[in-house]
């Protein structure tokens, strides 16, 4: 049993830290918790580490981390000496453990000679990748675990061009941290460190530079000085690392009547006041929901803790507070910058989009209808970036970058997505429409009207429990060795397998563009023109299936994707 030998080679151990300790022998009886804890090491690929925190292998904290560290320390050596010159930005979010394991991972690079540049405080996920490409550092780590629950922690990895690592270099950087010795990982004294220059604090100056940026992608700034005496915002970070940012940007754009959730502007890893901190969720926007209400506002902006998330909600029709989906607010976002480049004279005739494979059809009709060119990826922003650095470097003009997990980038600065930037150019949006007497709810139907009634459900079959992986993984396969011939009784016309490369249909094969393959995803392919995409989750035990339709009414819309969804999931059950 490797898991049980693992664990007492872990409490043996005499460098073992006191807490840690009294965690493991808390545990000596209990074989399950043992075995969840110890039976492998966290994975580390291009979204780094994610976990619960904890004592263990399979579990986040400082021996993890300095670990990791030691991985990736030993990959920017390998890279050369300008590599290790040029240096790493180190930040974090709010989250418990988070300036620890920050300060762990300065240590560490410190400790092999590479230059460590460490914020002073917590900052925002897109301010990391926005400095390593404003300063030229050659990497950058932020330790966050996103919108993920209280329990978890991570380590995101940032390279040169402010994108998370490719799959090539997360693979190399994971045999290096196979190769170290978890309980000797070389480290420097923190205050040495800076007393030698390897490790650099930086501060309020990185800020204005990033706010500076953010403001030169408004678009329509005369729109925000004509409604700010009326219009009205509520925000909340949820605890995180937006809380200072956010409503200083909104400030600097020209909003007069930022209203702030004041129990949720408190930076804690606990996020007490909400269940999870996800602003996708509309629970995580109650008290704003309620703030607005009371003070009667037509806008609430969100964002995750480490703010590269945002969720809004807007008043519908009927004066009620409705949350606008993760698609929903792609497309708005998306016709309204076409819509006011043009009016400003701003819209290159060459000009593109960027979004996931398994984001809303919509946007690629807000484009097609625009004379814009849409370009997919797969999920995760640093597949985004890649196609932002093709077109831009062919010449285009970039618009915006969405996928539909709450994730937008609205300039040409990082290479992930920003609840920073965003948050104002919905901020703008929303002053634009509001000086026409207009909700961005009352907008969603106008695009609907124009563009058409797109349905997008997101299906999770979560497969908890050590068995999870290997029923995933059999579901797959099935599922690429003998796909169904229909869903739901709409013959199956097309089956696309991202691994291989190739779409099959009636006709024959085609073979898929070389930047959509590689990847373990399904795309069915309904008469009609229905779609279904199957992915496993990179981040979490779960296979994901986003299902799209297009109907002549958002009713209809929808009930499609439901009985497509419950069809698929029934399908699954059988394998």
């Amino acid at each position: 049993m490797a898991y049980k030998d693992e664990y007492l080679k872990w409490l043996n151990n005499p460098s073992l830290d006191a807490d840690m300790k009294a965690e493991l022998e808390a545990m000596k009886d209990d074989e399950k918790a043992i075995e969840s804890a110890f039976f492998a090491s966290l994975s580390f690929g291009t979204a780094g580490l994610r976990g619960v925190m904890g004592a263990g292998l399979y579990r986040m904290n400082k021996y993890t981390v300095a670990r990791a560290s030691k991985g990736l320390a030993d990959f920017i050596t390998e890279s050369g000496k300008d590599a290790m010159e040029k240096g790493c930005a180190i930040c974090c979010d709010s989250r418990n453990n988070s300036p620890e394991f920050a300060k762990i991972t300065a240590c560490v690079l410190a400790a092999a000679g590479i230059k460590v540049y460490l914020f002073d405080e917590l900052r925002p996920t897109p301010e990391l990748s926005y400095a390593i490409r404003r300063y030229g550092y050659q990497a950058g780590v932020n330790i966050t675990a996103s919108h993920n629950p209280k329990e978890y922690n991570g380590y995101k990895v940032y390279w040169d061009d402010g994108a998370q690592i490719s799959p090539v270099i997360a693979d190399k950087v994971s045999s290096y941290i196979e190769a170290t010795d978890i309980f000797n990982v070389p480290t420097v004294d923190f205050e040495e460190a800076k007393k030698s220059g390897m490790i650099t604090m930086l501060g309020k100056e990185v800020d204005e530079d990033f706010f500076a940026e953010i403001l030169s992608h408004s678009i329509n700034p005369g729109a925000v000085k004509a409604a700010a005496d009326a219009f009205k915002v509520v925000y909340t970070p949820l605890h995180g690392a937006g809380y200072r940012e956010v409503p200083e940007v909104l400030r600097r754009l020209g909003l007069k009547h930022i209203l702030c959730v004041k129990e949720q502007m408190v930076t804690d890893g606990d996020f007490p006041t909400v269940a999870s901190p996800n602003p996708e969720n509309k629970e995580a926007l109650t008290m704003a929901i309620a703030m607005a209400k009371e003070n009667d506002i037509d806008l609430v902006i969100g964002t995750d803790p480490d703010a590269d998330r945002v969720g809004t909600a807007v008043r519908n029709s009927s004066g009620e507070s409705v949350t606008l989906t993760r698609n929903q607010m792609g497309v708005l976002l998306l016709d309204y910058i076409i819509r006011c480049r043009r009016e400003m004279g701003t819209l290159s005739d060459k000009a593109f989009a960027v979004t996931t494979i398994v984001s809303t059809r919509m946007a690629e009709a807000v484009a097609k209808a625009n004379g814009v060119t849409m370009t997919y990826a797969f999920t995760g922003f640093k597949f985004l970036a890649e196609r932002i650095n093709t077109f831009t470097a062919d010449g285009y003009q970039y618009l915006l970058g969405f996928e539909e997990s709450y994730g937008y980038l609205p300039g040409n600065y990082a290479r992930d997505k920003d609840a920073v930037g965003t948050s104002a150019l919905i901020a703008e949006m929303a002053a634009y429409y509001h000086l026409q007497g207009k909700t961005l709810y009352d907008v969603m139907q106008e695009c609907y009207a124009k563009y058409g009634c797109f349905g997008d459900l997101t299906l999770n079959l979560v497969m908890p429990g050590l068995d999870g992986l290997a029923k995933m993984a059999r579901i797959m396969k099935s599922l690429r060795e003998t796909p169904p011939a229909e869903i739901a009784s709409f013959p199956v016309v097309a089956v696309a397998d991202h691994l291989i490369g190739v779409k099959k249909t009636a006709a024959g094969e085609e073979t898929l563009p070389e930047h959509l393959t590689k990847s373990n995803v399904l795309a069915f392919t309904l008469e009609g023109g229905a779609e279904l995409i199957v992915r496993p989750s990179g981040t979490e035990p779960k296979i994901k299936v986003y299902v799209k339709a297009c109907t002549d009414s958002e009713e209809k819309a929808r009930a499609l994707t439901e009985t497509l969804a419950d069809a698929f999931k029934k399908l699954t059950e059988s394998l």
